[in-house]
């Protein structure tokens, strides 16, 4: 049960003053649907403003709180057109209060002629005169414009201005009680961090990093005690120990023979299914490192143990492509490997269903499908997890219910993770890496482009796919750009682009986008996963894995604005077979200083953990993957930089209270209680019998 102390923070916001419908909406838009949620929507930056007497004091473009009084007002021959107030200082100087659209109807209401205004705002030139365009604030005393020489600036949506969601802030801040301390002590005293209630009121008061990191700390903690209690669970549950005895691995007939990096990581899964204590394993391996083959190892051994193991996919794409990989693969070992999605109907689904009652099937590969309530095993004894960042521990949780006792698991991902987000965001897991690249997988060539060559390029995928030959040529991606976390703009962008290749190349060219219906998106990929398409034009929604090893060329499209680890996954795509591959980065003509460093890294590596670890250096605060996904950081309030500089004191935090100061039954373990559950990580504690 969540503390009754914390119940104020978790009504709806619409409990608050003046939120009514018209303002939920925008409101839920931004994800702030409770008050606790408006309480930690922290300042993006702050407005710094100086008092000035008159406007010979201030500079252009400095941000201002002036005394002025209005003399005349302007407005425009077009409708369209600004609408001036004249106003002059205590020295004579005059200065232009610009109002456009519909403000301009307020405009005369708040400067009337002949009377003192403060007024604050932007101080700019237009031609010969000083103007404030759209004054942020006009008060008639002085007071209430003095007090805002340091404004937070808020995150909006449409509806939502700056001054309304300050008031909300005040009064979710109003609601907030007293809560005991549950930062180990001697931390406490050495950062100096102000109480849990102060730090959030400093926070959104001006630029305090001490309230910051307390709070970014805070939400550390709960995470990596959250991930500790998930393990010790864990390790308390009985499982299933599993001893295969080599007889199905030694009827395989791989072509090529394990890297040391697999063969490391098959013997360190032999260890953990060994024990009773369920596996809980992250397999981190590059793009083309070898990971299905590895989780074949592991599915073996429990089959030769008598068991069934279950391959969970993301997408029915992608579940498809690890069926056929997997029969393929495992065809001389004899098991029976199904497949089972939402799609399967009537008697192929009964059948499969029936197969894993009985036993006959001993592995299933397929999306969540695999887990729905319908769905019984005879004795599924382990669950590989592909694509981990797309599930999360809730999930994983849900998947432990299904076997007899708990289920082995041993989660996948291509996305190279620095090792400190690898604390963040799996410290319940023991992790493998896959840091070698297999034989015969030749480096791809990167080149970086500018986007003024576009017609050379596309007479170079016209050369690359053999637009003149029937039939002959090779494939192609072309991945267009993202449009600032705008999916609508990111698609009508490849819709433009795939109308001018359409029109070069015919029915040589295929669309995929994110909101295409799940049918269209799959027979898309279809014709050019079989070849009939030799170009496949699409938005970042390229899946993970998808693997076609005739495409050996990748174009992306304005690929500075992407994350550096995005643009590794992308380019991932191809060099999949045996034949060269090329990637293209066709670059703006306006180019940043981080986006110059993150093309010459591309050009000069393609080592996945190597990127993942500059691009952390090169984004400092920003966020990991360009824009915001699923895969990138599981936190609200810290940013990459704190998570760097705070996580390791966090995770040690954790263990003391765990291994020194009695875990959750402790005085400070109750504190901790209060930070599980007002940081959603309440799973943890739900975990402890009887929390």
């Amino acid at each position: 049960m969540r503390p009754e102390a914390l119940n104020p923070l978790f009504v709806e916001t619409d409990a608050l003053d003046g939120v009514g419908p018209k303002l939920k909406k925008p409101l839920d838009k931004l994800g702030l649907t409770r008050v606790r949620d408006l309480a930690y929507h922290l300042p993006e930056r702050f407005v710094t403003r100086r008092v000035v007497d008159n406007l010979d004091e201030a500079s252009e473009g400095e941000q201002i709180v002036i005394a002025l009084t209005p003399t005349e007002y302007r407005s425009s021959r077009n409708q369209r057109g600004p609408y001036r107030v004249l106003a002059q200082d205590a020295a004579g100087n005059i200065c232009a209060l610009t109002y456009f659209g519909r403000a301009s109807f307020t405009a005369k209401k708040l400067l009337p002629v002949g009377e003192k205004r403060w007024v604050s705002g932007k101080l700019e030139r237009y031609g010969d005169m000083l103007q404030i365009v759209h004054p942020d604030h006009v008060e008639e005393e002085g007071g209430d414009a003095l007090g805002r020489l340091n404004e937070p600036v808020y995150a909006l949506s449409e509806g939502l201005t700056q001054p309304r969601v300050a008031a909300l802030v005040a009064q979710a801040l109003e609601r907030l009680p007293g809560l005991p301390e549950w930062i180990e002590p001697r931390q406490f005293e050495k950062e100096g961090w102000p109480n849990w209630r102060d730090a959030l009121h400093l926070a959104h008061k001006g630029e305090n990093q001490g309230a910051r990191d307390r709070l970014a700390y805070d939400e550390l903690l709960a995470n990596s005690l959250a991930l500790m209690l998930v393990r010790a669970d864990n390790r308390r549950r009985k499982g299933q120990a599993l001893n295969g005895d080599g007889h199905l691995r030694d009827r395989l007939q791989l072509p090529y023979s394990l890297t040391g990096a697999q063969a490391r990581s098959v013997r360190e899964i032999e260890g953990d299914l060994a024990q009773e204590a369920p596996m809980l394993r992250l397999l981190q391996g590059d793009v083309g490192a070898g990971k299905t083959v590895v989780a074949l190892y592991a599915m073996l051994m429990a089959n030769e143990a008598g068991k069934q193991a279950a391959l969970l996919a993301p997408t029915e794409i992608l579940a498809r492509q690890h069926y056929e990989t997997l029969r393929q693969m495992a065809a001389p070992t004899g098991i029976e490997v199904a497949l089972l999605t939402g799609r399967d109907k009537g008697k192929t689904r009964e059948s499969i269903l029936m197969g894993l009652m009985d036993g006959s099937i001993d592995v299933v590969v397929g999306t969540h499908a695999i887990f729905q309530d319908s769905v019984s095993y005879k004795d599924l004894a382990l669950v590989v997890i592909d694509e981990q960042h797309r599930f999360g521990v809730q999930q994983r949780l849900q998947l432990a219910s299904k076997g007899r006792a708990a289920p082995h698991t041993l989660a996948m991902t291509a996305t190279p993770i620095p090792r400190t987000l690898t604390l963040a965001q799996y410290g319940d897991m023991d992790v493998s890496r896959l840091d070698e690249m297999p034989p015969g997988r030749q480096p791809i060539d990167t080149v970086v482009v500018s986007q003024d060559r576009m017609e050379d390029v596309v007479a170079g995928v016209a050369r690359h796919i053999g637009a003149n030959e029937k039939g002959g040529g090779q494939q192609a991606y072309w991945v267009c750009p993202m449009v600032r976390d705008n999916e609508t703009a990111d698609i009508a962008a490849a819709e433009e682009r795939y109308a001018m290749l359409k029109e070069r190349f015919g029915d040589d060219v295929v669309l995929v986008h994110g909101q295409l219906k799940p049918e269209a998106k799959d027979a898309a990929m279809e014709r050019f996963a079989s070849g009939q398409a030799k170009l496949l034009v699409a938005t970042t929604v390229i899946e993970v894995g998808v693997d076609v090893p005739a495409a050996t060329l990748m174009v992306i499209e304005q690929a500075e604005r992407f994350g550096l680890a995005q643009l590794h996954q992308l380019r991932g795509r191809v060099g999949r077979g045996s034949e060269k591959s090329v990637c293209l980065l066709l670059r703006g003509s306006a180019l940043s200083e981080t986006g110059r460093k993150r093309l010459a890294l591309m050009r000069e590596t393609q080592d996945g953990f190597r990127i993942a670890e500059e691009d952390l250096e090169l984004r400092g605060g920003g966020e990991l993957l360009g824009t915001r996904q699923s895969g990138d950081t599981p936190f609200n309030v810290a940013n990459l930089e704190q998570i760097t500089r705070l996580l390791p004191a966090a995770h040690d935090d954790a263990r003391l209270l765990m291994d020194r100061d009695g875990g959750l039954a402790s005085e400070r373990g109750e504190a901790a209680r209060y930070l599980l559950y007002l940081f959603e990580r309440d799973w943890g504690v739900q975990l402890l019998r009887g929390g």
